[in-house]
C-alpha cells in the first residue's frame, strides 16, 4: 500500500509560523506546533481559534498566505499528490452520498486512493469490522445516524491506509460505548506508528487519549511558557467521611474550600507539589479521606487556566 510504503521515522505533522486570513479575518495568526508519528497530538482551542482553518491547510484543501507545512515530509501547498497519499481527512460533518450503500461509500474512495483491486474488498470488509458497521454494509447512507456517519467517515480516512490521521471532532454523534472503541482504535493506529492529529471539544476524553496537547488562541499556538502558567491555582477535589472536619482542617491551613459535587469540597492550590503536601499534611494530622484528585485532567486544566476568567485572555 502506498501508506505503509510512505511509512517512515519522523512521519507526523510540522507546521512552522503558518498564517492565513479571509479578507479583514485572521483565522490563523501565526503557528507553529509538531505532531509526531507515533503519537495522538491532541489540538485545542475554543471555537473560533483557527483549528479548523489549519487542519483544512494540512490536508491541503487550503494555502496557507505565509510559513510552511509538511506532512510525513511533503508539502501540501507543492505536494498535493504525495500529501493526498499519506493523509486520511476527516472532516466534523461527513458529507455522504444518500444514494451510495455503506460499502460502495468504501469502495469508491478506495478506487479514488488507487487501492489494488485485488484488495479492495478485504480492505472494506476490514474497516467495516473495525467501525463496527459490517451489519449496515449493504443499507444506503440515507439510514445512518449522526454517530453512524462519523463512524463511516472515520472508515474512509483509514481506506488508503494513510501514515497521518486528520480528525477533526472524530467522536461528535458518538454514543458512550462507541466514544471507547474510537480510543482504542486511535491509540492501537498511534501505536503502530501513524500520526494523529485530533481536534475535540470533549476535554476529558482528550486526557485519556492524547500523547500531548497544542493549545490555539486567537489564531496562534501557546508558547511552553504560558502553558506552564496555566496550571496555576488548579482545582483539587477532596472528600471524606467527616466534611465538617475536612472543611475546618482545610480552613486553618488557609485554603477556602468550596463545595463540589455529592458532598466533596474544591480548593485552588498552586501546583501537584502544593497538592501533595497537603494531602501529607492531612494524613498525618488524622483527617480521613476517601478522595483526593484533580478536579479536572491535565488538558481541561490547562485549557481553562487559558480561557477562564482571570486568565487575561478572550476568545476570538
Amino acid at each position: 500500500m502506498t501508506g505503509s510504503d510512505d511509512r517512515q521515522a519522523g512521519g507526523g505533522v510540522e507546521v512552522v509560523g503558518v498564517r492565513r486570513s479571509f479578507g479583514p479575518v485572521h483565522a490563523v495568526v501565526d503557528m507553529t506546533l509538531q505532531a509526531p508519528a507515533g503519537q495522538v497530538t491532541a489540538l485545542v482551542g475554543p471555537n473560533g481559534s483557527g483549528k479548523t482553518t489549519l487542519m483544512l491547510m494540512v490536508a491541503g484543501l487550503l494555502a496557507p498566505d505565509a510559513g510552511t507545512l509538511r506532512v510525513a515530509g511533503a508539502d501540501p501547498t507543492t505536494e498535493g499528490a504525495a500529501v493526498r497519499s499519506r493523509l486520511g481527512w476527516m472532516p466534523d460533518v461527513f458529507g455522504a452520498w444518500d444514494a451510495l450503500t455503506v460499502a460502495e461509500h468504501l469502495q469508491v474512495f478506495a478506487r479514488a486512493y488507487r487501492v489494488p483491486k485485488a484488495l479492495v474488498a478485504d480492505r472494506v470488509e476490514a474497516l467495516l469490522a473495525q467501525v463496527r458497521l459490517t451489519d449496515l454494509a449493504g443499507a444506503p447512507a440515507r439510514v445512518l445516524s449522526r454517530g453512524q456517519k462519523q463512524r463511516l467517515g472515520l472508515a474512509r480516512a483509514l481506506v488508503h491506509d494513510p501514515q497521518v490521521l486528520v480528525l477533526d471532532e472524530p467522536a461528535s454523534g458518538l454514543d458512550p460505548g462507541s466514544r471507547v472503541e474510537l480510543r482504542h482504535v486511535l491509540r492501537g493506529l498511534a501505536e503502530s506508528g501513524r500520526c494523529v492529529l485530533i481536534s475535540s471539544h470533549v476535554l476529558s476524553e482528550l486526557d485519556e487519549l492524547a500523547d500531548g496537547a497544542v493549545f490555539v488562541l486567537g489564531g496562534r499556538t501557546v508558547s511552553p511558557d504560558d502553558l506552564g502558567a496555566a496550571h496555576a491555582r488548579a482545582g483539587w477535589r477532596l472528600l471524606g467521611p467527616d466534611r465538617a472536619g475536612l472543611a475546618a482542617a482545610l480552613a486553618a491551613r488557609g485554603l477556602e474550600p468550596v463545595d463540589g459535587p455529592a458532598g466533596a469540597l474544591d480548593v485552588a492550590l498552586a501546583d501537584e507539589h502544593a497538592a501533595a503536601d497537603l494531602l501529607s499534611d492531612l494524613v498525618s494530622a488524622g483527617v480521613r479521606l476517601s478522595h483526593f484528585a484533580p478536579t479536572a485532567g491535565r488538558i481541561e486544566q490547562t485549557y481553562l487556566g487559558l480561557t477562564g476568567p482571570g486568565s487575561g485572555r478572550a476568545e476570538r
